[in-house]
């Protein structure tokens, strides 16, 4: 009995770096969100923090979250 895995159609297939460096996908997700987010909060930033918003922190975080969950809408995609 041989057992064969083709995982070429499964989304968010495994990073190996090398011999020894492992990213899993949840890394992947988290590190295409965060440049996503420097993008956003760097178009947002002057709105977030000119006194309109109530908490900026908030804000930030919320915009992060947000990135995040796209960027793993797209890596789902790709």
């Amino acid at each position: 009995m041989t057992l064969t895995l083709n995982t070429a159609g499964l989304p968010l297939r495994d990073l190996v770096v090398g011999a020894s460096l492992y990213f899993p996908p949840f890394f992947s997700v988290f590190a295409c969100g965060f440049i996503i987010w420097l993008v956003a909060h760097r178009l947002l930033r002057d709105w977030i923090y000119s006194g309109e918003i109530w908490h900026p922190q908030l804000m930030d975080l919320s915009i992060f979250t947000l990135c995040v969950c796209l960027s793993f809408v797209l890596l789902i995609a790709w």
